[in-house]
């Protein structure tokens, strides 16, 4: 068979692949839908727990200019998922773009990237909403089945109902996002007018604080991938401490890219993804570097750093919570709960709806089995949503995610890296391409995304490296041993006709 770097997968191709009657979806999303899955995935419990550590920990009163460095190297790469998505309307983000530029094995390298970041990314967020919700019910939502087993029920609730949402309509789960999104952002607002109120000016001098020695334990797996190759050793606070904060807020915007994957359900595409995906990057930037601004006036910034319990070890982070307690505003504990009950209700949905994306793309062009691209009278692909709701509840029912939440921050930098590269490619490969939005200086803005996003990547610690290896070697094993036989590519090659009728029978072909 054909080299699999060579099976691109033409930008016609994937367009009139998105006419086939059983693996249609239906275009009911407007530019507003749009911002609004954005608005929602981003703007989680990140802005009611990472500003206030991260300033306490890492950068001080300059954790806002932390805020805008990170805002910064998302546009750059917000610019090229705009430019790709209003030129290839389809769905699946960053796997489709790969596939037009890269070829089929990049194609399903990025995919089961994907797969890491929006499916565990959506386990460990639900985990946290059940949390939250434990806070405000007074009692845990999970039962203890043996010392070291638990069921999560909260989250596998989530979950289910969420699951439900995203198989009836596109368009429904939106309207419940917009609902839930708009109490989210008006507790964010309340927190930044109340708190305004409690700003002292002392509080920002220093603004960047002294650089100090990095914590204890920052050694060996758990240090950079930058200090391991430089032997540099970093430091909290200073300038190294505000670019290492840069890299951790980062994470915070973690799921714009998700507006991509809906490129194939949006009404006039070439104007609404670059419009959603850059609107909503705009609203999330200005709402962090509100409040983070607000909770560094609101205290010393020493009062917000990780508090150690001098009986248990145990480690304590601060919150929003923190400040406002230090001012005597108690009642704002209740709310801040509630914000971030909202808040991960929205970004547990928006990553569902990502994963379903990413995956129904995969069964189209038959890397992964075709009958999960089935979408029914819907316009909704039941099959494979159903899959990734199962997936989901049992990680967040019975696995503890700890660290594994970093690996959802490197897979997401590195779809951020192949795609900027795809858009210089693509512009010298098919300059003839109607783009519905183009990225100004090309190619000096997507190397400074990739710049950008390598530079992230190296702040990352050893550990995870390691732990992305081993997922990125797993992925390629997986892909020779289906995906490079039975994929539509391959079929055809054999002389075989591929159709749509073997998606609604559920038929994947001789090989499977």
């Amino acid at each position: 068979m054909s080299n699999p770097f060579k099976r691109v997968k033409s930008v016609e191709q994937s367009i009139s692949d998105t006419d086939e009657p059983d693996t249609k979806l239906r275009r009911d999303l407007t530019a507003w839908d749009l911002t609004v899955f954005g608005v929602a995935v981003v703007v989680g419990a990140g802005i009611f727990t990472l500003t206030a550590r991260t300033a306490g920990n890492l950068a001080g009163p300059s954790v806002s200019v932390a805020f805008v460095l990170a805002a910064i190297a998302c546009a750059l790469a917000a610019l090229c998922y705009a430019e790709f998505a209003s030129t290839v309307p389809v769905a699946g983000s960053a796997y489709t773009f790969s596939f037009a530029t890269f070829g089929e094995f990049v194609a399903w390298v990025i995919g089961w990237d994907l797969i890491l970041e929006f499916a565990l990314a959506a386990s460990v967020v639900a985990k946290g909403w059940s949390l939250y919700l434990g806070n405000i019910l007074g009692s845990a939502a999970s039962v203890e089945l043996t010392d070291s087993i638990s069921f999560d029920w909260g989250a596998v609730l989530l979950i289910a109902v969420l699951t439900v949402l995203l198989a009836l309509g596109t368009k429904l789960s939106s309207r419940v996002s917009l609902v839930v999104t708009t109490i989210k952002v008006f507790v964010v607002l309340l927190v930044i007018v109340v708190g305004a109120f409690y700003i002292k000016l002392k509080n920002y001098d220093p603004y960047v604080p002294p650089a100090a020695p990095p914590a204890e334990g920052d050694t060996g797996l758990h240090q950079t991938l930058f200090s391991a190759i430089t032997g540099a050793e970093g430091s909290t606070f200073g300038w190294y401490g505000l670019l290492a904060a840069a890299s951790l807020v980062f994470f915070a915007f973690i799921g714009f890219d998700v507006v991509a994957t809906t490129a194939e359900e949006t009404k006039n595409p070439q104007k609404a993804m670059p419009r959603g995906i850059l609107g909503s990057l705009a609203i999330v930037t200005v709402l962090y570097v509100a409040v983070s601004l607000v909770v560094s006036g609101m205290v010393p910034y020493p009062e917000l750093a990780d508090k150690t319990d001098p009986v248990t070890g145990e480690v304590t982070g601060s919150t929003l919570t923190t400040a406002f307690e230090a001012n005597g505003v108690t009642w704002a504990g209740w709310v801040i709960d509630l914000g971030a009950l909202a808040g991960l209700t929205t970004v547990v949905m928006v990553l569902l709806l990502g994963q379903t994306r990413v995956g129904f793309a995969m069964a189209r062009d038959g890397l992964l089995p075709r009958s999960l691209a089935h979408t029914g009278k819907r316009g909704t692909p039941v099959r494979f949503t159903v899959v990734v709701g199962v997936v989901s509840g049992v990680l967040a029912a019975f696995f503890p995610m700890g660290t594994l939440e970093e690996m959802v921050n490197i897979g997401t930098l590195f779809a951020f890296v192949l795609v900027s590269v795809g858009v210089i490619v693509l512009r010298r490969t098919r300059p003839d391409l109607e783009r519905g939005f183009r990225v100004p200086l090309v190619p000096f803005i997507p190397i400074l995304s990739i710049l950008a996003c390598l530079w992230l990547m190296l702040n990352l610690s050893v550990e995870t490296w390691i732990r992305f290896v081993i997922w990125m070697v797993l992925g390629v094993v997986v892909y020779f041993a289906y995906g490079y036989r039975n994929s539509v590519f391959a079929r055809r090659e054999r002389g075989e006709e591929v159709g749509t009728a073997e998606v609604a029978a559920g038929e994947t072909g001789p090989d499977t």
